[in-house]
């Protein structure tokens, strides 16, 4: 079996249509945004995901590897998106994923994405992986609590400390850090590559320099009619990540991942994810006019 180009790691969701869990859902969770853009880019993709028995995966492409985990239980989220922004529910949970799940044929992939969405990714998993691959966290899902009722709420990542020292970037939004740029500063000063997105505005790319200080570039948005924001922060960490890994040019790939997101929210679901030549042709008649370095 050929090694993967694209891993994946993560729980594929059940993300219901409305708040009855017991209602009907389509498949969610950020390793489903990121294989379908992953194929959408013309690359391969594998997922590492544990699931309930009979769970219906044919949403995917069929050009996706599934590696799939025995789990007694889905993992089953609804959202709700209000004036004053998404409300999340999580009703139930699929078992985590380890080290130990991530057998030698998979320990070496151009690149990564750990892609947590229910805290199921333990900190061992980021220890596995070849020097040559690129890994790639979002931690949103380390930065989420449940209540009684499974809405979700946000809290610290208080496995940082064992994760960061192994990743090669991190993409977060602004709702992951409640809109506080402080708690960026812990994570910029342990991996060399951070990128911010803040919804309409683009994203901003910090790179810490030799010297211990940090560089600042602000990254344009290409402006969108929104119809479906679910799942674009993993769109946009999926393209990030492959042009990165191909380019080695965070800027062109955060430009890149900028605009490949902004046409994903423009259909329900993953319909509006772009075609690489589409994404390249924007940017070639579209030339970004950067805010500058700071």
């Amino acid at each position: 079996m050929a090694e993967p180009d694209i891993l994946l790691i993560g729980h594929v969701a059940r993300d219901l249509i409305s708040t009855d869990p017991n209602g009907g859902y389509r498949l969610g969770g950020t390793v489903s945004f990121a294989a379908v853009t992953a194929v959408k880019l013309g690359r391969r993709a594998t997922i590492l995901t544990c699931a309930a028995a009979g769970t219906d995966f044919s949403e995917l492409p069929r050009e996706v590897e599934l590696r799939v985990l025995p789990s007694e239980a889905p993992t089953t989220f609804a959202n709700v998106y209000t004036e004053a922004g998404r409300i999340q529910y999580c009703y139930t949970q699929a078992r985590a994923i380890n080290a130990s799940d991530i057998d030698a044929s998979l320990r070496r992939p151009r690149a990564a994405l750990l892609g947590p969405i229910a805290d199921e990714i333990r900190p061992d998993v980021a220890h596995v992986f070849d020097e040559e691959t690129l890994v790639v966290a979002t931690p949103q899902g380390w930065m989420r609590r449940f209540d009684e009722t499974g809405r979700v709420h946000g809290k610290p990542w208080e496995s940082a400390g064992e994760i960061l020292p192994h990743v090669d970037a991190v993409v977060l939004s602004l709702e992951d850090i409640g809109s506080d740029l402080r708690r960026l500063e812990p994570i910029v000063e342990q991996v060399p590559l951070v990128v911010l997105t803040e919804y309409r505005d683009g994203s901003t790319l910090y790179r810490r320099r030799d010297d211990g200080t940090t560089l600042v570039t602000r990254i344009p948005p290409r402006p969108a009619r929104e119809v479906d924001p679910t799942g674009a922060g993993d769109i946009f960490a999926t393209a990030f990540m492959i042009r990165f890994q191909e380019t080695r040019d965070p800027v062109e790939a955060a430009r890149f991942a900028n605009i490949t997101a902004s046409f994903g929210v423009e259909a329900v679901g993953v319909a509006g994810i772009p075609g690489r030549e589409e994404v390249l042709a924007y940017m070639q008649n579209n030339p970004m006019r950067e805010d500058g370095d700071r």
